[in-house]
């Protein structure tokens, strides 16, 4: 019914069986004493590709569908509590196997990277933000994409030009983007050191010269498009036909991968929820890599 999904599900359950086997203490830690749970973690990163691939936000609902259709891969499954506590705190096993699937890819070694960032609304009334779980988190911003204000986080991606996730954060809506690259990349040390003389391509608000010095030093080149008053930069021509490539990675998570349908109401179930659909989509390009598609990107072979 699903031969192309069944495909993506079984290559990335063994992927990651084998993880866990060469290195366990990558599991979610639980109690020396007490019961083995049913469904493996293997399983678990397996489920949680599927709902985001399949477009289902409700978990409820999604483990409805998995009872009556998905049952021959998954003999044993959760009820949505259960399901709901073990995929919050397998959010770190979701972010080393979405890094261990983009390492395993051709364009993980590309030589240009872009950086962007996208709104992920986490409520809209006044009541949700006043009693959110998220509050002092979450905060109001301003999507200039979209000419509308929003209440919650922003997903900032490091990403190839074929829209492979590198690098990524989760943070305030008005956090200022260049800090948060600059902490990105002091948190990924060991990733920018493996690659010299890399070029990122970033919007007008990665500006200043003490911030592209400090690029520099890490032996980052920074190319964006010039601010009012400043002379043209290098790379001018490039910038229009990359804001397409931009904008289509955008629309693929909150298109297909229904990035702002998240439902997440506390910080580790948006974190997880977010970390689904990164997963999901690192999975499909890396399986797309690997069976030799001419789009790594697209999702069309899972999502039906």
């Amino acid at each position: 019914m699903m031969t192309e999904l069944d495909t993506l599900a079984t290559a990335l359950y063994v992927k990651t069986d084998d993880l866990l086997k060469a290195s366990p203490h990558l599991a979610p830690r639980r109690p020396t004493v007490g019961i083995v749970p049913q469904l493996t973690d293997a399983e678990l990163v397996t489920l949680a590709m599927m709902q985001a691939i399949l477009g289902f936000t409700s978990e409820a609902r999604w483990l409805r569908y998995a009872r009556s259709h998905l049952r021959y891969l998954f003999p044993y499954l959760p009820k949505q509590p259960g399901c709901n506590k073990r995929l919050r705190k397998g959010a770190g096993l979701l972010r080393r196997v979405t890094r261990l699937l983009a390492t395993d890819t051709s364009v993980w070694s590309d030589d240009v990277w872009i950086v962007d960032s996208t709104p992920v609304e986490c409520g809209r009334s006044r009541e949700t933000v006043k009693r959110s779980d998220l509050a002092g988190w979450a905060e109001y911003g301003y999507c200039a994409s979209h000419s509308r204000f929003f209440w919650g986080l922003r997903l900032r991606l490091v990403y190839t030009l074929q829209g492979l996730p590198v690098a990524f954060a989760l943070t305030g809506a008005k956090a200022d983007e260049r800090e948060t690259l600059l902490d990105l990349f002091s948190a990924e040390a060991d990733l920018v050191a493996a690659r010299p003389a890399q070029t990122l391509i970033g919007d007008k608000n990665y500006f200043g010269r003490g911030f592209e010095d400090e690029l520099a030093q890490q032996d980052i080149r920074l190319l964006r498009p010039a601010r009012k008053g400043e002379p043209e930069r290098p790379g001018a021509p490039l910038f229009k036909p990359l804001r397409q490539i931009i904008e289509s990675v955008n629309e693929t998570f909150k298109g297909q991968l229904d990035l702002e349908q998240h439902r997440g109401r506390t910080a580790g179930g948006v974190v997880a929820r977010v970390m689904q659909r990164i997963l999901a989509l690192t999975a499909a390009i890396w399986h797309n890599d690997h069976t030799g598609q001419p789009v790594l990107r697209s999702l069309t072979a899972y999502d039906h």
